[in-house]
């Protein structure tokens, strides 16, 4: 593993720089391109276990694997695993112009498209909405399009058959869901605007 810590322009905030191994087959973008960030929650149980899934190859003809550029651990503690200007899979269809920011929280872990468990129950801690409010400024200030911020969830609202009963559609996606404080971080950002 080469992870490295990087200041950020943010008070207080180091950034543990570890990229995946295959970030340098990832498309390179211009940064100028990116104009939207969008928040996700990983609905795993812990940073580590989002690192194995962020690993696993899924893209045979790249030889890459879905992954968000940041991660924020429940402890405020912030990740770089991809590089900015190389677009991630971590949204269908706004890759090429958005970055993705990854929270640690369980969402609906493990057991993600049954029907009886679409609750999301685990509030996201004060240290890592500070963190994410930090990396947020961070971005705005260093991505000269940057305007738009959404969730996971206003972006990919496909219906897909529950995995208790297929007669039953659930939300393919839900994150970071409704425990998420999006009008404490849209108050903290006015540049941003949610999508």
């Amino acid at each position: 593993m080469n992870a490295s810590i990087a200041a950020d322009p943010s008070p207080g905030r180091d950034v543990r720089i570890d990229p995946l191994p295959y970030e340098h087959l990832l498309e390179p973008r211009p940064l100028s391109q990116v104009d939207l960030v969008v928040v996700h929650c990983t609905e795993l149980p812990d940073l580590a276990t989002a690192r194995d899934y962020g690993e696993r190859l899924l893209y045979e003809a790249s030889g890459t694997g879905n992954s968000g550029h940041w991660y924020i651990d429940r402890d405020g503690s912030v990740e770089r695993w991809v590089d900015p200007a190389r677009i991630a899979h971590h949204v269908r269809g706004h890759n090429p112009r958005s970055v993705g920011i990854e929270l640690v929280n369980t969402g609906r872990w493990p057991r993600w498209l049954d029907s009886r468990h679409q609750a999301m129950a685990e509030a996201y801690p004060e240290a890592q909405v500070v963190a994410l409010i930090g990396l947020l400024e961070t971005l705005a200030a260093e991505l000269p399009a940057l305007r738009w911020i959404a969730g996971h969830e206003d972006l990919d609202v496909e219906l897909v058959a529950a995995s208790d009963d297929a007669a039953v559609q659930v939300r393919r996606k839900r994150d970071p869901g409704p425990m998420f404080p999006w009008q404490r971080v849209l108050d903290a950002l006015p540049p941003l605007e949610r999508l």
